[in-house]
């Protein structure tokens, strides 16, 4: 008989920031098929999501992708439960409104890379700093560009688990990089994000790095790290009207305190409205405004108005589930239908 190695990956309470968690179950001839993982348990009082006295939360698989770096590996993505089955307050995918899959996502994701030794991004020197930006982005040579064997080895690992994989590269900061997934999908979009993440994490105990998410680890005058958002519904990608996606975009405007609420913590250190962001405090759209809250594309207004939007507030530190939910249920509220009739 075969043995299978099943990482469930899963996300715990801490707040207002949550941390992946994950562990091994080893099944006998397993399929590798999602409907064949069964339900597992753990223990909820080591990570803020029950008590002591209570702890068992339940595991749900929702998503399953081959393991490139373990012999008969799985990455299982998971819900957590409470003990009666229901969604755990900590489970923010199972808020997402979007069963039909008629919600897509790109997310754009940037980091730090960090050396465990000196605690500083790649690049910067002890005591002092680097050369300022401007050299960094999309770099190519041991002068500016730093940690290329990282990022690439974790490229391959997400392309072979069968993670939709759009792209890389170098960001503004020395040691900031950005990788980019796509999905049809709310949730799987966020499963992509959290399994990508999961082995950027993992990977790091090979080089003696860590990641650092937070949104502006480096102050001063460096970029910080966001995880833009763009977003479409079949209404975004087919209406072919200027006046539909600014009605869209204008019901973003009243509800941007509760878009900032699940956008990521210390996001107010980095959307100050300089280095390519709009003020926390304000709310703007506009075509290819990289300085915007929202930015229409070029390319969705050279198509007649299909196409689709990028919310550029999200920090590097967000939860993809949050972030999707609140996308959805805001452009849901976007009455359009005058417009199209």
């Amino acid at each position: 008989m075969s043995k299978a190695k099943l990482e469930y990956i899963w996300l715990d309470g801490y707040k207002p920031t949550a941390n992946l968690r994950s562990k091994t179950k080893v099944e006998e001839d397993f399929s590798g098929k999602l409907e064949d993982c069964p339900m597992w348990s753990f223990d909820g009082s080591s990570t803020k999501q029950a008590e002591g006295g209570s702890s068992d939360c339940l595991l749900k698989p929702v998503a399953i992708y081959p393991d490139p770096s373990r012999r008969d590996g799985y990455l299982v993505m998971t819900e957590v439960l409470n003990s009666d089955g229901t969604p755990h307050e900590s489970n923010a995918r199972a808020t997402i409104d979007d069963n039909d899959n008629d919600f897509w996502f790109g997310f754009e994701q940037e980091y730090f890379i960090m050396d465990t030794a000196t605690q500083l991004p790649l690049g910067f020197p002890v005591g002092g700093y680097p050369g300022p930006q401007g050299m960094y982005y999309c770099s190519v040579g041991g002068r500016n560009t730093h940690g290329r064997d990282f990022v690439e080895e974790h490229a391959n690992l997400c392309i072979d688990a069968g993670l939709n994989f759009e792209g890389i590269n170098q960001e503004v900061a020395s040691g900031q990089w950005e990788f980019q997934l796509f999905a049809k999908g709310a949730k799987k979009a966020g499963d992509e994000i959290w399994i990508a993440r999961y082995l950027l994490d993992r990977l790091t105990e090979q080089y003696g790095y860590y990641i650092e998410y937070h949104p502006k680890p480096i102050k001063g005058d460096w970029n910080g790290s966001g995880m833009h958002a763009n977003f479409s519904n079949e209404v975004l990608r087919t209406c072919g009207s200027k006046e539909v996606y600014e009605t869209i975009c204008e019901a973003f405007r009243p509800v941007t305190k509760e878009h900032i609420a699940v956008y990521g913590e210390f996001n107010d250190q980095r959307l100050t409205g300089e280095h390519e962001t709009q003020s926390i405090h304000e709310f703007s759209y506009g075509i290819s405004d990289r300085g915007a809250s929202i930015r229409i594309p070029i390319i969705t207004v050279e198509n007649g108005w299909k196409g689709w939007l990028e919310d550029r507030r999200p920090a590097s530190n967000g939860d993809p589930y949050k972030i999707a939910a609140r996308i959805v249920k805001t452009v849901k509220t976007a009455d359009v239908s005058a417009i199209l009739a």
